[in-house]
């Protein structure tokens, strides 16, 4: 089909209504008018509620877990209860993830150093590159759905497709390809910058001098390795003092669901048969910054504070913190019309689906510099 605002159909016969392509007839002046204004300020007191809800419920699953766990008779009982433990506190410690995330784009408070340092403690205790990754994401808000320009998520072209990409079309390959996806996406996007922007040389979010980074911006870089080092040396002392495999437990496990949370929302966020991406042709911010998907995770919408499921209102305003975004995005749907997408889909149906569906973009023929996700290999 054509450029935009028409449907696809999946092969099970239903039709997806893609979003416009063409430019909107709105600006990003009048849907920040649409918004109550309130929604914008950033409050110190509000942010740290959020974040010492996380804390104190990430220390009492811990404390949970140490104290209780080692009690229960050993064998399956006391396996449950630790993959319980582990499940949970992934859980948990998401959310200390996304206030991270809230820190890097300055929506914690006003001061753009506690959010900082706060930024920094939390990302690195996660071993996220709190500054490395906060300049490639902060890159990827300004480039969002281009193919030159975009920091991450850029989907392939059909002429240069992978050699395992065909894998994917059976039910094996795809199962493969989204449990490595899940576990080992997120930091091979960080070491090797598996599905990120292409770069004439090796790109990663550890080398101060390397190409994803500007001159002043190597300073900070470097201080995030030596944050993430004190972390990994804190590391080698808990398993020197209580047992590596007691480590892997308590901290090693959890941060697994964490990365498989970020990936799993991120992927879907950005991964729709409904979504455009754009060449230098077509491309513009705004275009860009709508080409994004709001989802539903029931429950866990608030564990994940709303990151899940206002995730087009953040693309256009990413320094309004998560507690006022609900609110925004319920003003700016009837402005925005079909240029907000959401997709209710239960999740582990939708992932399955997309990772099925959308295996390249491909230009349509009416329209080159327009480019949707495609299967047809």
């Amino acid at each position: 089909m054509g450029s935009g605002g028409r449907s696809t159909r999946h092969k099970e016969g239903h039709a997806i209504k893609r979003a416009p392509a063409d430019k909107p007839p709105f600006t990003l002046a009048q849907i920040k008018m649409a918004i109550p204004p309130h929604c914008f300020e950033r409050s110190l007191i509000k942010s740290s509620y959020y974040l010492v809800h996380d804390l104190v419920i990430v220390a009492a699953i811990l404390y949970l877990a140490t104290a209780v766990i080692p009690l229960l008779p050993a064998g399956l009982t006391r396996v449950t209860a630790w993959t319980l433990y582990v499940v949970a506190q992934g859980c948990a410690a998401t959310g200390v993830w996304v206030v991270a995330h809230e820190c890097g784009h300055h929506a914690f408070s006003d001061y753009q150093l506690l959010d900082d340092v706060l930024g920094l403690v939390l990302h690195s205790c996660l071993l996220v590159p709190y500054f490395s990754w906060k300049f490639s994401h902060r890159r990827h808000h300004a480039n969002h759905a281009s193919m030159e320009n975009d920091e991450v998520f850029v989907p392939e072209q059909k002429a240069v497709l992978a050699w395992y990409a065909p894998c994917v079309r059976n039910p094996v390959g795809r199962l493969l390809f989204l449990a490595g996806h899940l576990t080992v996406g997120w930091p091979l996007y960080l070491t090797l910058n598996a599905n990120g922007k292409a770069y004439p040389r090796w790109a990663n979010h550890f080398d101060p001098y390397g190409p994803i980074f500007s001159d002043r911006e190597r300073v900070q870089v470097l201080v995030t390795d030596v944050s993430l080092l004190a972390v990994w040396f804190a590391v080698f002392k808990l398993a020197s003092a209580f047992g590596f495999w007691w480590v892997v437990r308590v901290y090693g496990a959890p941060l697994l669901i964490v990365n498989a949370w970020v990936v799993l929302i991120t992927y879907l966020h950005h991964t729709h048969q409904a979504l455009p991406h754009y060449d230098s042709s077509e491309w513009d911010w705004l275009r860009g910054a709508l080409a994004t998907m709001d989802r539903d995770y029931g429950v866990f919408n608030g564990v994940l504070h709303n990151v899940t499921d206002t995730h087009v209102l953040h693309h256009l305003f990413p320094a309004m913190p998560h507690y006022h975004a609900m609110e925004a995005t319920k003003a700016i749907r009837p402005l925005l019309g079909d240029y907000y997408k959401r997709d209710a889909t239960p999740i582990a149906k939708a992932l399955w689906r997309e990772a099925k569906e959308c295996i390249f973009v491909e230009p349509m023929a009416d329209r080159k510099g327009v480019l949707w996700y495609s299967n047809k290999i």
